[in-house]
């Protein structure tokens, strides 16, 4: 046993085993969080409760968000009336209801001793809507025009709910692209009547050509605005009557549902379907409500394109930084200055680099060019606002450190006997660097890298 510990096969055990158990615990963090967060989009199911309100039956439906225990003590404390309740604790449930128009709370608690009954009927539908949250209840008729249409609800309603997609997203494209263009295209007339002006070169004849380009382009929006009202008209031709938990129908217009379902009538097939289907929406689409509802694209597409923006900039700064300090700069004072420099960058908090990105390059860099080659557009900035390139090469100087200290590390694992035998070839020293030692340190490139990409990953969220 004394020969086998000081073999040191048991600490190669022990460090296998440690390692085991940090990936198997960094393995169910991620499958905790995963599963914590895409249950979200499951079809949940959608109860109706019939609850005892003052000796009364209220209708409730909505989803079932959450339950706890709750002591009878402190229910009573808050001036509940529990008369003949001998239990220490009851359970209550906090039920997601909807419909936020027509109720004061979009959840609500129940306690058990309330609930008469509770059932799901698979007629209820959920409605996801472009404003107002979800809505829940009964869908009794689908209108067109007023009017009520015959035939399968379903297959009409999914019908018209393709055709007010179809029409909004040409909504989408003519305000994007047609009148966008032709907004884009009247800032540029005025931009340059501007800087006319400022130059004292706005002569009547330049005025006339101003104007006339204007109004042809202030036709062109006229005719536009109103095919827009008439697609606009045309989404409001259907509509759907639901059937609340007040009992009463209401109206609602489809240009303002975006999906409907019915969660209690899903076979497991159809909701394994259903949750791919949000997940996708949830990833694709533009948030809404206030960043409360909708989909998260915007943020990643920004996040994705500001840290490949980044790494365009820090890689071949901190790569050359590395080769001319490894390779070419001298045991100095001047040389210890910049490492030193370097080091102590690598402990400067994010903060410090996010006020100095602010101050320098949006207000002082970015302000100075809009001084020189934009004045007829001050005082609204053009590069003076924070944007996505000064984020960028924010980041990169937040990470240049790790990508210099990578580097170096990987050049100074390089045999000096490989450089003496290029050297010895007759190769110079910029064609030894560039064929033999660069790529022989590219693991640790790529490694700094990795690393600059994941530190501005964190900084960037905090």
């Amino acid at each position: 046993m004394n020969k086998w510990f000081k073999s040191g096969t048991p600490w190669i055990w022990m460090t296998g085993g440690a390692v085991s158990l940090s990936l198997i615990a960094v393995v169910g963090l991620l499958l905790l969080i995963g599963w914590r967060g895409l249950v979200y989009f499951w079809p949940h199911t959608i109860y109706q409760w019939e609850i005892d309100n003052n000796g009364q039956t209220e209708l409730l439906v909505g989803e079932l968000h959450d339950s706890e225990l709750v002591p009878t003590a402190r229910l009573r404390a808050t001036g509940l009336k529990l008369e003949g309740e001998e239990r220490e604790v009851l359970e209550r449930y906090l039920v997601k209801t909807g419909n936020r128009e027509f109720v004061p709370l979009d959840f609500r608690w129940v306690l058990e001793t309330n609930i008469r009954s509770r059932t799901t009927p698979k007629e209820l539908a959920v409605l996801e809507r472009t404003t107002n949250g979800n809505f829940y209840g009964y869908i009794e008729q689908v209108l067109e025009s007023g009017k009520a249409v015959d035939g399968d609800l379903h297959q009409q309603l999914q019908r018209r709910i393709e055709r007010v997609a179809e029409i909004n997203d040409q909504v989408r494209s003519l305000q994007h692209a047609d009148i966008g263009a032709i907004n884009y295209q009247l800032e540029k007339l005025r931009l340059k009547e501007r800087r006319l002006e400022l130059d004292h070169a706005l002569t009547a004849a330049a005025q006339a050509g101003i104007e006339a380009e204007r109004k042809a382009l202030n036709d062109h929006y006229a005719q536009l605005e109103k095919q827009l009202f008439t697609l606009r008209d045309q989404t409001l031709r259907d509509s759907l009557v639901v059937k609340d938990m007040r009992g009463q129908a209401v109206t609602i217009p489809l240009s303002n549902v975006l999906d409907v379902n019915w969660p209690n009538d899903m076979s497991l097939l159809s909701k394994i379907g259903f949750w791919f289907h949000q997940i996708g929406k949830f990833v694709s689409d533009d948030p809404r409500e206030a960043n409360t509802e909708g989909g998260v694209f915007p943020a990643i597409f920004g996040t994705v394109f500001m840290v490949l923006l980044m790494t365009v900039i820090v890689t071949p700064l901190g790569v050359v930084a590395a080769v001319y300090l490894h390779e070419y700069a001298g045991k100095n004072a001047l040389t210890k200055f910049i490492r030193i420099a370097v080091i102590n960058l690598a402990g400067v908090p994010s903060i410090v680099y996010g006020v100095f990105g602010l101050g320098f390059f949006v207000y002082v860099l970015g302000g100075s060019l809009d001084k020189l080659f934009y004045p007829e557009a001050l005082p609204n900035p053009t590069f003076g606002s924070p944007g996505v390139i000064w984020s960028a090469i924010t980041l990169a100087i937040l990470t240049l450190p790790v990508v210099i200290v990578s580097t170096e590390e990987g050049l100074s694992r390089i045999p000096s006997a490989v450089r003496h035998g290029s050297l010895a070839l007759g190769a110079t020293k910029a064609e030894t660097l560039w064929r033999i030692v660069l790529p022989m340190a590219s693991p640790a490139i790529m490694t700094g890298l990795i690393l600059a990409i994941a530190r501005a990953r964190v900084k960037w969220r905090r």
